[in-house]
């Protein structure tokens, strides 16, 4: 792997420490989005990145549930290939407002556990409320958009 390219992807696992993810996760996902190859085994991860088979294997795991990456197997092989999932950006902002939801539901759990006794944690589970429903209704419209602009432009299809 090259400066450039192991570069981007250490500073691609600084990025997801930050949201307080496993570094290897994100330095996985920049090998993977730089790769000239279609897919990589994890082997070959492993070799990219100086790490260990089941560092590689945690990491992999944890981008195959978010759904940014897909197993995949050849016939006649049983080693496992990793590629970035296609359409896996839309997914993971779909998967995004399934996380709103819950964040608007627990507070409104705590407004009927603080009811009127607490002004401030009333107002702060208030404003809480209404950011999380805020974006409940205005991010299906944003993607909406985005899978029309997708649709246009011919060159983000395969």
């Amino acid at each position: 792997m090259d400066e450039a390219r192991s570069s981007y992807a250490e500073d691609f696992g600084l990025l997801f420490e930050g949201f307080g993810m496993p570094r290897m996760v994100g330095r996985v996902l920049g090998v993977l989005l730089t790769s000239v190859e279609p897919e990589l085994s994890a082997e070959e991860l492993a070799e990219a990145l100086q790490a260990s088979r089941g560092s590689i294997s945690s990491a992999t795991r944890a981008l195959v549930q978010m759904g940014l990456v897909q197993r995949r197997t050849r016939r006649g092989e049983r080693r496992d290939y990793f590629q970035i999932k296609p359409g896996a950006w839309d997914e993971l902002m779909r998967r995004e407002l399934e996380t709103l939801a819950r964040f608007r539901q627990m507070a409104e759990r705590g407004l009927d556990i603080v009811n009127s006794d607490g002004v401030d944690a009333q107002r702060n589970l208030e404003e809480m409320r209404e950011f999380y429903a805020y974006w409940e209704r205005e991010l299906p419209a944003v993607l909406e958009r985005w899978e029309e602009d997708k649709k246009k432009e011919a060159s983000w299809t395969r």
